[in-house]
């Protein structure tokens, strides 16, 4: 199956920092990029999932919070000591947890910014010098479609993704002279085993597939693929994009 894709020979031998690979895309993009024969590590706080994903794909896995801004700093001065100097970093790590309205206290708004947003902007901090000393990268973030979508049912979550976009933007103005390319990919609804345990119901898919141009599941390897020609040299001069890849659906 994998033959009928294409192969990126620039992305052989580079080093490839992923967040969140432990499961559902981001455990599909460390697949995709060791698939390409790139030196990949990832990082998770899930540690029996992250060492299954490790094993099957030969990546670096690298436990780790990245809630904690101290512990992300020294899990990727790691990753780059094990793999060599980063030039790709896909920032990926969330989760969409339902929250309503009248429940969000300050300490939860923040906690969900910590895990949607906040380790994005640290996580491209702390690779740019070791970017910089190859010449140039590529940084790809992770938006979502549900702020488009005025998605409703949790608002910290979508606040945050909308905040994918500006940070997207504004990188990759300050990024551009050293060569460093900053895109978004922005999913549609993914249908992961956390998505159908949670929320897939039969009202909701039916809607889902109304909703979309073209008809069917969206998988993880659907935005890997994405993933893959942002950070390969086929995509050089690209920056400042967002790429929805939703099937049509927003």
């Amino acid at each position: 199956m994998q033959d009928r894709f294409a192969g990126y020979p620039s992305l052989s031998r580079r080093a490839v920092l992923v967040t969140g690979g432990a499961s559902g895309i981001g455990a599909s993009i460390v697949a995709h990029f060791a698939r390409q024969g790139s030196r990949v590590a990832f990082l998770d706080f899930d540690e029996a999932a992250g060492s299954r994903v490790a094993e099957a794909t030969g990546a670096q896995f690298l436990p780790c919070d990245l809630r904690d801004i101290a512990a992300l700093r020294a899990a990727v001065a790691e990753a780059g000591s094990r793999i060599g100097d980063i030039t790709v970093l896909v920032n990926n790590a969330a989760r969409d947890d339902r929250h309503a309205l009248e429940t969000v206290e300050p300490d939860y708004w923040d906690e969900r910014i910590a895990t949607n947003l906040r380790h994005q902007f640290f996580c491209a901090q702390a690779v740019v010098p070791m970017m910089r000393r190859a010449g140039g990268g590529s940084i790809v973030n992770l938006g979502s479609v549900s702020w488009i979508n005025r998605t409703g049912g949790m608002p910290a979550y979508t606040a945050a993704k909308a905040g994918v976009r500006g940070l997207t933007r504004g990188l990759a103005r300050d990024l551009g002279p050293d060569r460093i390319r900053v895109n978004e990919v922005v999913p549609g609804w993914v249908i992961t085993e956390r998505q159908r345990s949670l929320w897939l119901t039969p009202e909701a898919d039916a809607d889902r597939d109304r909703r979309q141009c073209l008809k069917g599941h969206l998988h993880p390897d659907d935005i890997a693929r994405m993933v893959l020609w942002l950070a390969a040299d086929d995509s050089a001069m690209v920056t400042a994009q967002s790429f929805t890849v939703d099937a049509g659906g927003s």
